[in-house]
């Protein structure tokens, strides 16, 4: 078994993009916008690298893109065919979904030489149902779903699966489902980052009330950062440096009424708050919105590094973001199509149970 240096270099580290919540006002817009076009520039050069990699090159693939030291490289994917189907779960959550995760697994594709079939559900868990029949009557021989909860996806996987579809959970996993592997970081790692990154901005603000704005409840990645949120910040809460005056978790990821429920929150609070443990840049953003609406500046954490979320870090909104190289993860679910289409067995560098078996992860 060989390792991907590269691979681990990239996955291997959890970057914390961090600023005092004070910055110069005469520097900001133009920094701003230098990051934008950086940024822009950036995104187009890993696509592009994409589809020349070494990984696609010698056909070496990686995956299980977790945020661990151990990123494992499978086995040697075929040169070409098959027909692969990927779902995204929407457009408005996060940035990530069309802006990385579509090209990159575009790009990954074409390296692999499998035609790939990317659609988007756009929040709905019906058009998903839908898009997933579309595919497996056009001859997919492999489904990779982030799916948008549980019991939805586990219904189209009981199908595809009857079909002799082999599935793969991208990004989320499946609880109850019957994917044969799930690509994804790690998840309470994202959310020790946060919550270690919360704890850094806050500095020596003690007690320090925080507002806790959690994921989707249907989404199992957004249990997992608020399992890591409050690992990373047990200590401080037992010793009464920070406390959690209200907590809540906003269905669908959905940033609009991520405002309206931080908006509530903050009013439970007394109208203020010291900083916010927000599960992305997207719910970050929103409760910015509220915050400078009643007069109030104080950290808050990100995830994603989205164009916005690191604007928002230059100016001193928002005091960090999680940064995961999405191309790993593009990589991994392709690699692991390129196997299961090959009838291989998928290599992976862990396990993990979603209630129905042990799979590769």
């Amino acid at each position: 078994m060989k390792f991907n240096k590269g691979a681990i270099a990239l996955v291997g580290t959890l970057s914390l993009f961090a600023t005092a919540c004070g910055s110069d006002a005469t520097t900001t817009d133009t920094t701003v916008a230098a990051v934008e076009t950086t940024l822009a520039e950036v995104v187009e050069t890993t696509i592009a690298a994409a589809a020349d990699t070494t990984v696609a090159a010698t056909g070496e693939t990686t995956v299980a893109a977790t945020a661990t030291e151990t990123t494992v490289a499978g086995a040697a994917a075929p040169a070409a065919g098959g027909k692969a189907g990927f779902i995204l779960p929407d457009s408005k959550s996060s940035v990530r979904w069309e802006t990385a995760d579509r090209p990159m697994i575009e790009a990954a594709c074409k390296a692999a030489g499998i035609e790939c079939d990317i659609k988007n559900a756009e929040g709905d868990a019906a058009t998903m149902a839908t898009l997933a029949d579309a595919m497996i009557n056009s001859g997919v021989k492999v489904l990779a779903l982030v799916n948008l909860d549980s019991p939805s996806a586990a219904a189209i996987h009981e199908k595809a699966a009857a079909q002799g579809v082999k599935l793969i959970d991208y990004d989320r996993l499946t609880l109850g489902g019957k994917a044969d592997v799930y690509v994804s970081f790690d998840n309470v790692a994202v959310g020790k980052a946060q919550g270690e990154g919360l704890i850094k901005c806050l500095g020596d603000k003690k007690p320090a009330n925080v507002i806790q704005l959690s994921g989707s409840p249907t989404d199992n990645n957004a249990t997992l950062f608020k399992q890591g949120q409050d690992e990373a910040i047990k200590a401080a809460v037992d010793a009464g440096d920070i406390v959690v005056t209200a907590s809540e978790a906003v269905p669908g990821w959905d940033n609009v009424e991520g405002g309206k429920i931080f908006e509530q929150l903050l009013t439970k609070s007394g109208g203020k708050t010291d900083g916010v443990l927000a599960a992305n840049d997207g719910l970050s953003l929103a409760a910015q919105t509220i915050l400078e609406k009643n007069g109030l500046k104080v950290p808050a954490t990100g995830q994603d590094a989205s164009v916005d979320g690191l604007a928002s870090v230059l100016k001193g909104t928002q005091c960090m973001t999680v940064y995961k190289p999405v191309i790993e993860e593009a990589k991994g679910a392709v690699g692991a199509a390129a196997q299961l289409l090959a009838g291989e067995a998928v290599t992976a560098n862990a396990t993990i149970n979603n209630e129905t078996a042990d799979i590769p992860y």
